[in-house]
């Protein structure tokens, strides 16, 4: 069933969360508990309430039994109409009473009590005139009763001719029920508060003791791709300091793999600068010395290989640059970005002139809120890698807007950040590849020699500095690339 799976669900460790498997596990066997106590301490209550009927039915027995009185073989009944109707009219109870004689010879009372059971008359055949008490039911009206009677048997008669009689008195049960639900009643509210109290201390102290796996679980989440630092929680624990210290562990080991792989990149990319630098020059000499167009052809593409070639190796350079560890040991510094703008734009004029590209820096377009062009604009970073980011940008502007085409940019705050917007009017980016151009080696494009990795740059440098990367496409055409950093 639906209800069943749903309960075994919970109570499995390896589908339910920790905290409710505790709280069901710590909180179930008290509620089982609770109705075990709330049922032992009912049928407490009706003992005790049976006791004081009891003693009540055997004293109005014990007096009946004495206005019955063995005269000869016969009996004197001196029961007189007020003591009977004292007896049958008690306001607070409903009182029955009979005297027979067995095997079944009605003598006095009520005929509507029934035999006792034939148990209790075959225990009673030694007529040692003790009590019997039982619970039965009367026909009252067409309507059942539940009735206490005590069952006394008394011997008469000659020797000879010895003969018994059976004094029955029976009393309602209600107020028996009512005692016993009110016993049951002050003994039940104690107990529901008991439990809640209980129950609410078990959720503190789950809740407590599984703070730490949720401090472990932030400080797991929160953490960037890249952070392998250790994992520090201060105070917890032995069961979660185990935890923490296998995952601090597994982070040192990949910490130490990762390591050695961008070694490797660093290193075979300053290994293949210098013979692809040669490479470069080789072939430039070789096309001024040749005149055999077939011959140039072929060097002209080997040059141009050769250049792709090189732009890769500086790219991979400043990606193992942008990680983490080399950040760290390059260090940071506050800097002008207003100026370290101006700089770049004025060092890229002659290639976007080479390019037929118009590059300029807007100095008076800007906001009302931009400061003046000669204001500071202060960032916290390190100046080679924002620089390296800026640079990738533009010269992408550059490449791929085509001669004739703009390319502008513009500098301006926004609130505690500060916003490097690259617009240019070429053919722009599918807005279907903005997100895809930050991966690693995707081209939106096959045209120019790029590699697929200056954005990819670009976005990593400006996230280990606490910015972001945004691109937009631009109307009629054209693209946008928003770099904005956190101002110092």
């Amino acid at each position: 069933m639906a209800w069943w799976r749903t309960l075994r669900s919970r109570l499995s460790p390896g589908t339910a969360p920790l905290r409710q498997y505790l709280l069901v596990w710590m909180i179930a066997p008290q509620l089982v508990l609770w109705v075990a106590a709330a049922f032992m301490s009912y049928q407490v209550a009706l003992h005790h309430a049976n006791l004081a009927l009891d003693r009540s039915l055997y004293q109005s027995s014990r007096a009946l039994a004495r206005q019955v009185k063995p005269l000869g073989s016969g009996l004197l009944i001196d029961l007189p109409r007020a003591a009977r109707d004292i007896l049958e009219t008690d306001p607070d109870e409903q009182v029955y009473y009979m005297v027979s004689s067995p095997p079944g010879q009605f003598i006095l009372g009520n005929r509507v009590l029934p035999a006792p059971p034939g148990d209790l008359a075959r225990a009673a055949s030694g007529l040692d005139g003790e009590p019997r008490f039982y619970d039965d039911a009367l026909k009252v009206d067409a309507r059942r009763m539940g009735v206490r009677v005590v069952a006394l048997y008394l011997a008469y008669g000659e020797a000879d001719n010895p003969q018994t009689m059976l004094v029955q008195i029976a009393k309602s049960r209600v107020s028996r029920d009512a005692l016993a639900s009110r016993i049951l009643g002050d003994i039940a509210i104690p107990l529901v508060l008991l439990v809640m109290a209980m129950s609410v201390g078990v959720w503190w102290g789950v809740r407590k003791g599984l703070a730490p796996l949720s401090r472990l679980q932030q400080a797991v989440g929160s953490r960037a791709p890249g952070d392998h630092n250790p994992i520090a929680l201060g105070p917890v624990p032995e069961e979660v300091e185990v935890v923490v210290s296998a995952l601090n562990d597994l982070l040192g080991r990949v910490q130490g793999s990762v390591a050695s792989q961008r070694r490797f990149i660093s290193d075979a990319a300053h290994q293949l600068r210098t013979p692809l630098a040669g490479l470069k020059s080789q072939t430039e000499l070789a096309l001024k010395a040749t005149a055999d167009p077939e011959l140039k052809v072929r060097l002209q593409r080997v040059h141009e290989s050769a250049t792709r070639s090189a732009h890769l190796v500086n790219q991979l350079l400043t990606l193992a640059r942008a990680e983490p560890e080399s950040m760290d040991a390059m260090g940071q510094s506050r800097f002008d970005l207003h100026r370290l703008v101006q700089e770049l734009t004025a060092e890229l004029v002659p290639r976007a002139l080479q390019a037929r590209v118009d590059l300029g820096l807007a100095e008076d377009e800007r906001p009302d809120d931009l400061p003046a062009p000669a204001a500071p604009c202060m960032v916290q970073g390190n100046a080679l890698l924002i620089r390296e980011a800026l640079f990738n940008v533009i010269d992408n502007a550059i490449r791929y807007a085509g001669a004739g085409a703009e390319v502008t940019l513009s500098l301006h705050r926004e609130g505690a950040q500060v916003c490097v917007r690259i617009d240019d009017t070429g053919p722009g980016i599918p807005e279907a590849h903005h997100e895809a151009v930050f991966r690693r080696f995707f081209r939106a494009t096959h045209e120019g020699t790029g590699c697929g990795l200056g954005l990819a740059i670009v976005r990593e440098i400006a996230e280990r500095h606490g910015g972001s990367v945004q691109l937009a496409s631009r109307m009629p055409q054209g693209l946008s690339v928003q770099v904005r950093l956190p101002l110092a």
